[in-house]
């Protein structure tokens, strides 16, 4: 290849995928989740970490199978993130410190109820209720409490990750709701482009799963309450979905400019072609009705990866299974497809089997794009029983099918006009 092969069309240095590394509800790296997604099986289960009585969700896609010091977000997402981390440098074939960025995508931090009632319990009594930030503050200038000082940190986690895996500079946490895992891989992919680096370490995690997120979240009326049988719950695009089933996991890409993965002989894994965002400014946790952000985040990451609707042989729908989000999605895709959605673009929601897993759901979402590409299968989306009328899309119901493609769209949809969405395609030949 010569030095011109390894542009875009833009000129700029493509940017491929070197290494990966994923945990989800259904288990341990890319391996175990592969083979359980595509066999279609669920990861979704009764709740067993807090106490459910009275509360009418009681399922979700927790991953209590990793070891933790103490039982807060930060351990619990640092140890998520710590361990897909591992295996995406080791499936580069890199060692030592990493010496590139690190860009992190993580949930917002609270410190979980339990220590919360700890350290009012050792607050001193006040005359003034509603000085209680005043009395926690107290208690702890009286008994330092590392432990519940990290818990609260924003950016404990990408410090600790920075100094496990010699990344270069200050790592940069970001939160931007469920686009969060493509946005963490977007900014890797620009730091390549614009020659500020070769590589970048791009990580997503969430394992802020608690009694306080599944109350805040049924409160807006987002979660199913499906519970019996728990596997049954994530229905994206069926008439009878109810809501999204919460869920955690981490997925961490090794990204890399082409023309230094092809210098060391690294093995590509794909390549990252083109994103897009846009903010919606309709509604704090609703889309805009019209899909009209979505349809410009979906035209913007084609634009950006230089090519047109053509080219695309599957998406990975956000696909969420609440009502409103997968009727806009769908109209943002029509707008975008037109005719070739029916039946000429397969479509399907990796949540049906691993629910939503929040901040990470976007980078999840692109190992299991690439997976897709890499293996010629395409996922299936489980529980499709039931179609929705109004919603007319080749989902891959129910089993896997075998086809190749060659590129792929993947969308994130989230909170606060969120919108995200990545272009991938397998390496060029």
């Amino acid at each position: 290849m010569t030095a011109s092969a390894y542009r875009d069309h833009l000129g700029r240095p493509i940017v491929a995928v070197t290494g990966m590394g994923i945990i989800t509800s259904l288990g341990q790296g890319l391996s175990d989740n592969w083979a359980a997604l595509t066999s279609g099986t669920s990861g979704i289960h009764e709740i067993n970490r807090f106490p459910t009585e009275g509360l009418s969700t009681r399922i979700a896609g927790t991953v209590d199978f990793i070891g933790i010091p103490v039982p807060n977000a930060v351990e619990r997402s640092y140890a998520f993130a710590r361990e897909t981390t591992i295996e995406a440098l080791a499936n580069a074939g890199l060692s030592g410190d990493f010496n590139g960025p690190l860009f992190l995508a993580a949930p917002p931090i609270e410190p979980e109820w339990s220590a919360r009632f700890e350290l009012a319990d050792r607050s001193p009594a006040s005359d003034h209720p509603g000085d209680a930030y005043e009395r926690f503050l107290t208690a702890l200038r009286q008994r330092p409490d590392p432990a519940f000082h990290e818990a609260a940190l924003f950016g404990a986690i990408s410090e600790r990750l920075a100094d496990r895996f010699g990344t270069r500079g200050l790592p940069v946490t970001l939160s931007t709701a469920c686009a969060s895992g493509v946005t963490a891989i977007q900014l890797g992919i620009e730091a390549i482009r614009q020659g500020r680096t070769d590589r970048a370490l791009t990580v997503a995690t969430d394992g802020s799963l608690s009694a306080e997120a599944l109350i805040r979240f049924s409160l807006l009326s987002a979660l199913s309450t499906q519970n019996d049988p728990p596997t049954k719950a994530s229905k994206p695009f069926s008439k009878d979905r109810d809501g999204f089933v919460i869920a955690e996991g981490a997925a961490t890409l090794v990204l890399e400019s082409l023309e230094s993965a092809v210098a060391r002989g690294a093995k590509v894994l794909g390549i990252m072609k083109g994103a897009g965002d846009k903010a919606d400014s309709f509604h704090r946790t609703r889309s805009s009705p019209d899909g009209g952000p979505a349809i410009a985040t979906i035209r913007a990451a084609l634009a950006d990866a230089g090519i047109d609707e053509s080219g695309i042989g599957y998406i990975n729908a956000h696909g969420t299974s609440t009502p409103e989000n997968d009727k806009m999605e769908y109209g943002a895709m029509s707008a975008v497809f037109g005719d070739r959605l029916v039946g000429g673009i397969p479509v399907s929601s990796n949540k049906s089997m691993i629910g939503h897993t929040l901040t990470a759901a976007g980078a999840v979402e692109a190992v299991f794009s690439l997976q897709t590409m890499l293996t010629g299968t395409l996922p299936p989306t489980i529980n499709y029983n039931n179609p929705d009328p109004s919603i007319v899309l080749d989902v891959v119901p129910n089993k896997k099918r075998e086809a190749q493609v060659s590129a792929v769209l993947s969308n994130s949809f989230g909170f606060g006009g969120q919108n995200a969405s990545l272009v991938m395609a397998l390496e060029p030949a």
